[in-house]
């Protein structure tokens, strides 16, 4: 595991820790439950695991309000949980990644409730700009004790902190050298693009006919509120903390950006982040040309050096098989053929290795206050048949889907989607030369990695692999 750039052909394994493996009966996925399943972790081949936020939370946003950043969220386990993980996981030659939440707290973390941080370290307005939050609603909130109103860029329990301020820059310091001493290979940052505002305040334009579908949702182009040129200088400053330890750690940036021109910024000079995701590969339609074209402008656009990382689903989208596939198992074989099979590094969502479909939540069971379903994606995973899925034993904090389709039996089948997942890592690990394309015909897309070359047959849903 001494390997310093071993994430530029990497399976990275996002765990949604709620939903991952309850070990304790609560109905609530935990650090234990993840210590449970190392082992088929090991078995499918990944390089790394992907944590969503397991530091203290108030729960509005299931870790993403965080109240404590050194310390781990109770619902979740213990810190002597969380070592023995870091400890289990290496020894199977498993990295772990965090999530970190850097653009904003919890309404209840202490720095948001102490009278000597609170109007330092968060964004303050006498009088609210037109900002939209991501979730559609208004960006400000009035505090009658201030007389004033916070920024939230996401909900009202979510203060954006002020990384104007150098004290803000200096704690986050502090965290990321907290988390890399015990042992932390990286982390993915949360928002990376959001951290930084206009000084001034100023509104944001109107959004207009051809913008990005992010930004006509809104009703505004992000202009003054995200992508300011001195988020930059935080990602730099964060990557000196990375590459103090030997080896370097891993930054992963969430990297909402309209075009990859603006994406490709986030490398810096190799001196940012390694891995900025590329969402625009999960908007694309599910074609030859579309999704060809999508891949091919990134890998274009990549400078000297720059390692693309591909993903289909995460936990704030719905699920490529559902998304893309209509639950056929063809067309799943076919994009993970093709996720596996590019150049550089790979995040799978925990599921897509089965084919695992969003789940329809009766009203009542939302938890989530987004205004899109991000509770379908997040269901439990059925490890088993039975309505509990091999998950926990309790009642599960949000209902299961199909456990139909599931870890045992796909293990157990060896023409199954998990068993086709487990083949396709280790050919990716033997995957050697930049991306070539090859002449094809409609409905095709063929290229060359090295000595194999890949014909992905979108008429047929069929995948061919020569070498």
């Amino acid at each position: 595991m001494g390997d310093p750039e071993w994430w530029q052909n990497a399976v990275i394994y996002q765990l949604y820790v709620r939903s991952f493996a309850d070990s304790d009966g609560d109905g609530v996925g935990d650090i234990p439950g993840i210590v449970s399943r190392l082992d088929y972790l090991s078995w499918l081949g990944v390089d790394a695991i992907w944590c969503t936020p397991v530091t203290a939370s108030s729960n509005h946003d299931h870790g993403y309000d965080v109240t404590h950043y050194r310390a781990i969220e109770p619902s979740l386990g213990t810190m002597e949980d969380f070592d023995r993980l870091i400890a289990e996981a290496e020894s199977r030659g498993i990295r772990v990644l965090l999530d970190l939440v850097p653009n904003h707290t919890s309404i209840d973390h202490p720095w948001f409730t102490s009278p000597g941080t609170r109007r330092s370290y968060y964004v303050w307005a006498d009088r609210p700009n037109n900002w939209v939050s991501s979730l559609h609603i208004p960006a400000w909130s009035y505090d009658e004790a201030e007389g004033s109103y916070y920024l939230h860029s996401y909900l009202p329990q979510q203060p954006d902190l002020n990384w104007w301020n150098d004290d803000v820059r200096a704690e986050f310091d502090d965290i990321l050298a907290f988390w890399f001493d015990k042992g932390v290979a990286g982390f993915r940052i949360d928002a990376c693009y959001v951290i930084l505002k206009d000084r001034q305040l100023r509104d944001n334009p109107v959004a207009r006919k051809g913008d990005h579908m992010w930004d006509l949702n809104r009703g505004q182009r992000p202009v003054h509120s995200a992508h300011q040129p001195e988020v930059h200088d935080v990602l730099r400053r964060w990557r000196a903390v990375a590459d103090r330890y030997d080896p370097p750690r891993l930054l992963m940036g969430a990297t909402w950006v309209p075009e990859p021109a603006d994406l490709v910024a986030y490398y810096g000079k190799g001196d940012e982040l390694q891995l900025p995701q590329y969402f625009q590969l999960l908007f694309s339609d599910f074609g030859a040309d579309a999704l060809r074209s999508c891949a091919e402008t990134w890998l274009e656009t990549l400078g000297p050096g720059d390692t693309p990382v591909w993903l289909a689903s995460n936990h704030d989208l719905s699920r490529f098989p559902t998304r893309w596939c209509d639950g056929d198992d063809r067309k799943t074989r076919l994009a993970l053929a093709m996720l596996l099979t590019l150049p550089g590094a790979c995040v799978l969502f925990q599921g897509d290795e089965i084919g695992m479909e969003d789940t329809v939540i009766p009203v009542a069971r939302l938890r989530d206050s987004a205004p899109w379903p991000r509770d379908a994606s997040r269901t439990p995973m059925p490890w088993q048949r039975g309505h509990l899925g091999g998950f926990t034993t309790g009642e599960p904090w949000l209902p299961l889907g199909d456990t139909e389709r599931n870890v045992a039996d796909q293990m157990a089948d060896p023409d199954s989607v998990l068993n086709e997942t487990r083949r396709l890592i280790a050919l990716k690990k033997r995957l050697t030369g930049p991306y070539r394309p090859l002449p094809a015909e409609d409905d095709h897309w063929r290229y060359r990695r090295g000595a194999v070359a890949v014909d992905l047959d979108f008429a047929g849903s069929a995948v061919c692999i020569d070498g």
